[in-house]
């Protein structure tokens, strides 16, 4: 199953994830799938809860995972035979390893000296040289993901080392990309984030359960209250009795991922003290000030350029109005074959309202362009129902080059501003303009926050 057909231009977000520890003895599975439920926008192709009782018989891990929505695979029958206090879940966009119900996360590996669950969000720059030296030492590998090589790797650090948790520092210290990881021992919860910071971690808590979460929207989903982002770096360990936090790993250089801010993250989340709808708003009014356009209405692509084209109208003082309709019940479907039929997938999806934009100049906002498939579909749409112009406007820089880190942009030969010019894409798509977000603006949406912007500029912190 794949994403949205309306979202086949968009970029992919490899996954979220979610752990909770209740000392109280509280099932922790409900939890996990309400926490899953608010991070379904980080990945809609897979999905799955581990849990252990820690009052059971030690190393008793049970879990459920599968192809679909959070919902379509976790009915209550399935929800009420997970029970245990410690849980973790995960939802999964493939990046790498094949889109199947096997790679579905959390991975649970039963080793020598016990039994682990792991749930994680990211790609490796190293794991060939990894699963290398595990094949060497005779490690079976049944997938090809990133995750089963850390999980592998844990569980032969495991053999050394006198707990869980050193057994991971010692993994940690030699993976290299960006990751976020959450971690069910039979007795503990752990999370880890990498040095540069990536990947977004974030600790809540609800009454006495602590909750590891990739977003602080998840926290809200469950009635917790947001503590803190996890430091690029710390591994945190929570137990009955205690929370640790080991920070051997923490560095001085951090490349938090500005696509998060962009598209990936939820509105309503913060991350790294930046609140997301803030840094959007904040996206469209500095785009307005680079990018002006003398048109009648402002308005944007849903869902993902509303709040850039609000910060844009504001900015300009223009009026600002939804233009599309947004069919939130089509789910969905397998991509098309042709791309005659990708562009009435987005006819399904989307509809235009005729009488705001009948006989105006409008601006389109939009977070991005990839292949620039969509963005021609919809002004194709906007004209047809009588726009006199269409402006668009993009709220991030032209994409040129891959990302290595867990977000799918494409290589090369699929992204269109790696190929044309600005002026060459605006007239393939059919705009009357076309204006991107100046690289140097970045800095508007999230303060001093260190960024990784590798895929406009081919910086790579890695």
């Amino acid at each position: 199953m794949c994403s949205p057909i309306v979202d086949n231009d968009k970029l992919k977000e490899e996954c979220g994830v979610f752990g909770i520890f209740n000392p109280d003895g509280a099932a922790a599975a409900p939890s996990v799938y309400y926490g899953l439920c608010a991070l379904q926008h980080r990945g809609q192709e897979a999905c799955g809860i581990a849990v252990c009782d820690t009052g059971g018989p030690k190393g008793n891990i049970s879990w459920h995972k599968d192809m679909g929505l959070v919902g379509e695979v976790f009915r209550p029958s399935v929800l009420k035979q997970l029970y245990g206090n410690i849980g973790i879940g995960h939802v999964r966009y493939s990046t790498t390893g094949a889109s199947t119900a096997e790679n579905a996360q959390p991975l649970v590996l039963k080793y020598l000296k016990g039994t682990l669950a792991l749930a994680h969000n990211g790609n490796l720059t190293n794991v060939a040289k990894l699963r290398q030296e595990l094949q060497e030492s005779g490690a079976i590998f049944h997938t090809t993901t990133d995750s089963e090589v850390i999980a592998c790797c844990i569980a032969r650090e495991r053999t050394r080392t006198a707990s869980v948790e050193d057994a991971i520092l010692q993994t940690a210290r030699r993976l290299k990309g960006g990751y976020a990881l959450v971690i069910m021992s039979p007795r503990k919860l752990v999370g880890v984030r990498d040095p540069l910071g990536l990947k977004p971690l974030c600790l809540g808590k609800r009454g006495s359960s602590y909750i590891l979460a990739s977003e602080s929207c998840a926290l809200t989903a469950v009635g917790a209250s947001f503590i803190r982002d996890i430091a690029p770096g710390e591994i945190i360990t929570v137990t009955r009795d205690q929370v640790q936090t080991d920070r051997r790993l923490v560095q001085d250089k951090h490349a938090h991922c500005i696509f998060e801010y962009i598209y990936f993250a939820r509105l309503d989340s913060t991350l790294d003290s930046v609140n997301v709808y803030d840094a959007r708003i904040r996206a469209g009014r500095a785009l307005a000030a680079s990018c002006p356009a003398d048109a009648d209405l402002v308005t944007g692509v849903p869902d993902s350029g509303l709040t850039a084209a609000m910060g844009y109208a504001q900015a300009l003082n223009l009026p600002f109005a939804h233009a599309f309709h947004k069919n939130s019940y089509v789910g969905r479907t397998f991509i098309k074959p042709t791309q005659e039929e990708r562009e009435s997938a987005v006819h399904l999806k989307l509809g235009v309202l005729k009488s705001v934009v009948r006989d105006k100049r409008l601006v389109l906002i939009d977070d991005s362009i990839v292949r620039g498939t969509t963005i021609a579909a919809l002004i194709t749409m906007l004209k047809e129902a009588g726009a006199r112009e269409v402006h668009v406007r993009i709220s991030s820089p032209p994409f040129l080059y891959p990302c290595f880190y867990g977000t799918d942009v494409p290589s090369n030969d699929q992204l269109i501003a790696a190929s044309y010019t600005a002026d060459q894409i605006c007239a393939k798509i059919g705009a009357d303009s076309l204006g991107y977000m100046k690289i140097e603006d970045l800095k508007q949406m999230t303060g001093d926050l260190a960024l990784c912007k590798a895929c406009f500029d081919s910086r790579y912190p890695v």
